[in-house]
């Protein structure tokens, strides 16, 4: 080969140099080839990782190489360049289906080719789509000047044609109180709005749409976007498209309110072009490095649409798995795994009227584009916001099965740039709050940079604020460097790493909960629960087994790989993908049978969920029979979504309850049979206010509704605790 005679030429020009200069370590040698030296790049590379180390010229492990050739400057340009793409040319927006988003796909998808990615591809995926030109309101201040509003908006269906006039009132929070005796029928509605403490968005706008107002202008007041008086928020609208919605300032707000103060209404000018269409295609973007053994995959993730221009959340996100790619590539990594990297559509928002309307993309990738994908990726690496400080420590957020793979990974780590006061964690379990999750529940184990310290989700998230500001250049190295090398570390196991123990001590914990609260009147739930504890902790010897053989298999398969033994440990490889196979299918069955989420999206164990309510609704039986109406109510809230139902109509509360059970499956995407029913306490808590407040002590009513909810919270108890004794031991 005429590559690997340069080879040796270079080889010894580099030795005679070295000894020349009194070198007695070479990191790397840098190569400069004419355009017409006939010279082929990749034979090249391939023929000098070979000689080098067969000569001793080199002695950088790869781990070193990728190390030294992370380029977060790349990564950093990458992900300005995404901004360039906008729905809304003042505020920028790519949301799902948009042409904004359409074309950052394009450009992601020649970046790809650019890296040299092979398979290149466009997986089409249908959702519900949204494009946000333009909304600005238009309204004389109290002064007599003309003051425009610039404002943001939620996926809602809104067209004016030009300016249209409109009658606009303040109706403090939109609850169901603030419309008594007011007549908002086609007027514009001006509301406050908390959704991290209060209530979501969606309440107050189907609250205005149902009273006939044209739309709701929502002001937030506390929450989110804290950062200016100037800042707009965005947020998935979690409700129908037919009931408009738009976000004003807080500086903005504060204008209209002094123009209406003493007045019930005020003329405003509303130009707005929000539109919504559903069951739209829009595209997921992926390439790969294909690995020897191109069955068994590594799935690289992070989302491109966005809200305003997306620096951090999610731009950075997919530059940097750009940037891992051109690192991995550059170093010359042939992989044993296939590496994978998709740049996913639709995470904020992709499907109308639905309690689970965002990370729509990721859950069509791996439902319906590639459900082939299950049982073939060992680990899905899914970026959100990783340039920017979180809390005090970088964290990796995993599903219970990798935590003891990724202890283990993060303790036998060199010294990478230091970035937080404190050393790098795990955590678990995967939260609903990003794309890993539907990837988890699909059946393929994942994992999240964790973004969910500090106060940039209370300031800057989901603002026109999210911007370089808070760009962190260590942080983001930091990001780098960590799944970088743990791409490397899963290329040299020869059987996916997975722990079921953590699933199983959590199965404990909350079985341990029960025993120690569970009252003499509750016998069965007692011995249903000392029964799932002896399973689980059978269960619990075998699973910490077999975590340890596949350990020691894995350790096994580095060593072979560390002494160039590849014979031996492509024997190894394959004498184990049964035992693969039977792990990954064992990881669905937990998710399946275990991962359930309450009704404001946090994972929970189904016992878990159970007990509590149950616990709630003894308490408030308890309260009631001692005319504590106060303390019944504050338990009563507690339970599924009563926290603050009572504060709108019946319709209201019955559309957002119903939607989640009365919905097909590709409507309710990850959420479809997440949630353990529903109990209605909404006119439980309408009479009792109303006892309340007339000074009426018979709660005979409401004490038989309770301890009725409460016997069937029990028996729902009974029969989950005893399948999922049942499923444990089929388990193991």
């Amino acid at each position: 080969m005429h590559e690997l005679g340069v080879t040796f030429y270079v080889v010894r020009d580099v030795k005679k140099v070295a000894e020349e200069n009194n070198v007695k370590k070479i990191d790397y040698v840098t190569l400069e080839i004419g355009e017409v030296s006939g010279v082929i790049h990749d034979q090249l590379v391939d023929c000098w990782n070979w000689a080098s180390k067969k000569e001793g010229v080199t002695h950088m492990t790869m781990q070193e190489e990728v190390i030294k050739n992370i380029d977060t400057d790349y990564s950093y340009q990458l992900a300005k360049r995404m901004e360039q793409f906008r729905s809304n040319e003042k505020l920028g927006y790519r949301p799902a289906g948009s042409k904004a988003e359409f074309l950052t796909g394009e450009m992601l998808k020649d970046e790809m080719q650019k890296l040299g990615l092979s398979d290149v591809c466009k997986n089409a995926v249908t959702v519900d789509g949204w494009e946000f030109k333009n909304a600005e309101l238009t309204f004389e201040t109290k002064e007599g000047k003309r003051h425009t509003a610039l404002l943001g908006a939620y996926q809602t269906d809104f067209v004016t044609d030009g300016e249209q006039a409109f009658s606009l009132m303040y109706l403090g929070k939109g609850t169901e109180a603030d419309y008594e005796g007011k007549d908002v029928t086609g007027k514009l509605v001006l509301v406050d709005i908390n959704q991290r403490d209060e209530w979501w968005i969606n309440y107050p706008v189907y609250q205005a749409h149902l009273k006939g107002a044209a739309a709701v202008i929502a002001v937030q007041c506390g929450g989110y976007g804290e950062v200016d008086a100037k800042a707009l928020n965005a947020q998935d609208i979690a409700g129908p498209e037919d009931a408009p919605a738009f976000s004003i300032s807080r500086e903005d707000a504060a204008l209209l309110r002094e123009l209406l103060d003493g007045e019930k209404e005020a003329t405003v000018w509303l130009k707005a072009d929000s539109r919504v269409k559903r069951d739209c295609t829009t595209y997921n973007i992926s390439g790969c490095i294909p690995g020897k053994h191109p069955e068994r995959m590594v799935l690289l993730s992070a989302h491109y649409d966005s809200y305003f221009s997306g620096f951090q959340d999610d731009n950075t996100a997919v530059a940097m798995m750009f940037g891992i790619a051109k690192t991995l590539i550059e170093s010359g990594f042939k992989p044993n795994n296939t590496i994978v990297f998709c740049a996913m559509a639709a995470e904020e928002w992709g499907v109308v009227d639905s309690n689970f309307d965002w990370s729509t993309g990721a859950y069509e990738q791996i439902f319906t584009a590639h459900p082939e994908w299950v049982g073939k990726v060992i680990a899905d690496l899914n970026f959100e916001l990783p340039a920017l400080a979180h809390g005090t420590r970088a964290r990796i957020r995993c599903c219970y099965e990798y935590v003891h793979y990724i202890k283990e990974y993060l303790d036998g780590l060199q010294e990478l740039t230091k970035a937080y006061p404190e050393m790098t964690s795990v955590t678990a379990p995967i939260e609903t709050w990003s794309d890993d999750f539907s990837m988890a529940i699909a059946g393929i184990p994942s994992m999240v940079n964790d973004f969910t310290g500090g106060s940039f989700m209370e300031t800057h998230y989901h603002s026109q604020f999210d911007n370089d500001d808070f760009y962190d250049e260590a942080v983001y190295r930091l990001h780098h460097e960590l799944f970088t090398l743990l791409i490397l570390a899963l290329d040299e196991t020869a059987v996916v790493p997975l722990d079921f123990t953590p699933v199983l001590e959590r199965i404990l914990a909350g079985g341990s909960e029960i025993t120690a609260k569970v009252e003499e009147t509750q016998e069965q739930i007692a011995a249903i629960t000392k029964k799932l504890i002896q399973v689980t902790e059978e269960a619990q010897e075998k699973a910490k087994q077999s975590y340890e053989e596949t350990a020691a298999i894995n350790t096994r398969y580095h060593a072979l790989l560390a002494e160039g033994n590849m014979q031996e440990a492509e024997k190894l490889f394959a004498e184990n993908r049964e035992r693969e196979k039977q792990l990954l299918v064992k990881f669905k069955q937990e998710q399946d049978h275990f991962v359930r989420i309450d009704w404001y999206g946090e994972v929970f164990f189904p016992h878990e969920i159970l007990w509590k309510n149950i616990g709630l609704l003894q308490d408030s039986v308890n309260a009631l029979e001692q005319s504590d109406v106060d303390k019944a109510l504050e338990k009563i809230y507690q339970v599924d979504n009563n926290a603050y139902a009572f504060m709108f109509d019946e319709y209201v509360y019955r559309h957002f309850t119903d939607y989640v059970f009365n919905q097909p499956k590709d409507r309710l995407k990850w959420g479809y049979g997440r949630l353990l029913g529903h109990e209605d306490l909404y006119h439980v808590v309408k009479c009792l206010l109303k006892k309340r407040k007339e000074a009426d002590t018979d709660y005979r009513e409401e004490l038989h509704y309770l301890k009725e909810c409460y016997k069937k919270q029990t028996r729902r108890l009974c029969e989950t605790l005893k399948e999922i004794s049942q499923t444990v031991k089929e388990m193991f």
